[in-house]
């Protein structure tokens, strides 16, 4: 197949008078500033410094006739001396600014005019040599005839000289800031020119490019829409061009008798991708499960599994010289911590069946000391963090209610094991218990986190976590067991809290729960069977 060149070929001479006109723009602009920096060049390095040296030389001339006059009309020795060292002074700035003036480069006139100056001026000093000499002697009538006669003169003249020299420094100044403004104006009317030129191109090429390309190929993205809407009803133009619009318009044609082929297996299609959303979603489901089941019980299994590896570590090393005391104190922790993992497993099974089967089938409720039963789950989470602070306020009565102990004991086992864990640096937790218009109250406190205030709705729904506590191992299932324990007890819980001061549960509990109204079914085969394997699991643990 031929491949097209047309577009590309006048593309590609747009783009190449472009470069040149851009060149030629530069090397224009590049010769007009060569010129200019030339001119500017003399003004700084030349005419400036010209101009500063003469004025330094008209200030200190000046001032040197005037030290003469103050010289004469001194009234002792003492005065006269010092207006005599000022004019030494003087004439060593003097001398100083002509070396300067003579080290810049001048043209022939300044030259001449300069050697006139510094004559008149030698001539000047040599008369006020003289009258300085009449006027230490004494001679004071004669040295002031002498300084408005010879001195006079003498000095006017150096003074013409000097004049002239600065209004030929002055001219050429002048005469050099023009020729800057004449270069400046010359180089803007050149590029603006050369900028009018360009924009004549631009315009042409916009032009090009809007009726040869920009508007064929918005018909094509018509003709692409249209497909897309399954419309192919539609009669495709250019496909007679020989350029790459022709090629685009006529894979159009092509993808049009696509779309008619398309169309007639899409239903098919959307059936099957039906079925499959709704497996992947069943698939997805029981991966988001398991991964919950995996991320909570390897987090609550660690901290057991370290106690138990770090007291046999101990027993090993100081087996020759351990007593039975110690042998029996760190037996004892690692049964301790042995019975904990069987807890953990035990509330682990016990919450994957309250969830996922209902808290109603494993409700068993009996007369409990719920003083005690916070106590205890406030031992367990001491040893679990020992880092951690837990104040307890339970009074000295016990608190006896009609309820469930290992639903109760999931319950503030999860509320407690929250506070501590987003509760940083091993923060103060507070647990208290009192009686209230006839029925418990259990109040957890701690000074962590917080909750966001837009989290608090959502809290006790499954799965969810709040906002603020990424980085957090949790699952977002044990807030909506508690829920579910608290209403199947009758109870109701609030929560306060403001973000980064920390959170307030309070459980409120009937000494009573209420009937049930629907009692639950019994379990199933199934289920029992998995019941008697887990009892299986733990008895073998703590054998």
């Amino acid at each position: 197949m031929r491949q097209p060149r047309s577009i590309r070929f006048h593309l590609s001479l747009v783009f190449i008078l472009f470069f040149l006109l851009i060149f030629f723009l530069g090397m224009l602009s590049i010769a007009r500033l060569r010129d200019f920096n030339n001119v500017s060049a003399d003004i700084a390095d030349l005419w400036l410094p010209n101009t500063r040296v003469l004025g330094d030389l008209n200030n200190y001339t000046s001032d040197f006739r005037a030290a003469e006059g103050n010289n004469l009309l001194a009234s002792d020795a003492s005065e006269s001396e010092t207006i005599e060292r000022e004019m030494i002074e003087l004439d060593r700035a003097i001398s100083q600014a002509q070396a300067s003036y003579e080290h810049i480069r001048h043209d022939d006139d300044e030259r001449a005019l300069y050697m006139q100056f510094r004559e008149r001026w030698n001539d000047y000093r040599k008369v006020v040599n003289q009258m300085l000499e009449l006027s230490r002697s004494g001679r004071k009538v004669e040295a002031v005839a002498a300084y408005t006669t010879t001195s006079h003169a003498a000095y006017n003249a150096a003074s013409d000289a000097l004049g002239q020299l600065t209004k030929h420094a002055v001219d050429n100044a002048q005469e050099a800031a023009g020729r800057v403004a004449v270069a400046y104006q010359e180089a803007r009317l050149l590029i603006g020119i050369a900028m009018m030129f360009a924009g004549v191109l631009v315009v042409g090429a916009l032009v090009y490019i809007s009726r040869s390309i920009s508007s064929p190929l918005l018909h094509l993205a018509g003709y692409m829409h249209r497909l897309a809407a399954n419309d192919t009803d539609i009669e495709i133009r250019g496909t007679e061009r020989q350029d790459e619009i022709g090629e685009m318009a006529r894979a159009a044609v092509v993808f049009r008798n696509n779309a008619i082929e398309l169309m007639v297996t899409q239903r098919g299609l959307a059936q099957q991708a039906s079925m499959l959303e709704e497996k992947l979603a069943a698939e997805r489901h029981l991966t988001q499960l398991q991964r919950n089941f995996v991320s909570m019980a390897s987090h609550e299994f660690r901290t057991p599994l370290t106690i138990i590896d770090g007291h046999a570590q101990r027993l090993n090393k100081l087996s020759d010289r351990i007593g039975t005391a110690e042998i029996i104190t760190r037996s004892g922790k690692i049964r301790a911590a042995v019975l904990r993992m069987t807890h953990l497993i035990d509330n682990l099974l016990t919450s994957t069946r309250l969830i996922e089967s209902g808290a109603g089938l494993y409700f068993h409720p009996q007369e409990v000391d719920l003083r005690e039963l916070v106590h205890d789950v406030c031992q367990l989470h001491r040893e679990i963090s020992p880092g951690s602070t837990i104040e307890e306020d339970l009074g000295e009565r016990s608190l006896r209610l009609v309820g469930d102990p290992k639903l109760l004991s999931q319950v503030f086992d999860n509320l407690l094991s929250n506070a501590i864990k987003y509760s940083p640096g091993g923060g103060v937790v507070r647990i208290a218990t009192r009686s209230e218009d006839g029925r418990l109250v259990v109040v957890v406190e701690d000074n962590g986190i917080g909750i966001p205030q837009g989290d608090i709705e959502r809290l006790f729904e499954r799965y969810f976590r709040g906002s603020n506590v990424s980085g957090i191992v949790g699952t977002g299932v044990g807030l909506n067991l508690v829920k579910m324990v608290v209403d199947l007890h009758g109870g109701d819980i609030v929560v306060e809290s403001q973000e980064g001061k920390g959170s307030r549960f309070t459980v409120r509990l009937p000494i009573k729960p209420p009937p049930q109204a629907d009692r639950p079914h019994p379990p199933s085969i199934e289920m029992i069977a998995e019941l008697r394997a887990a009892e299986e699991r733990v008895d073998a643990v703590q054998g």
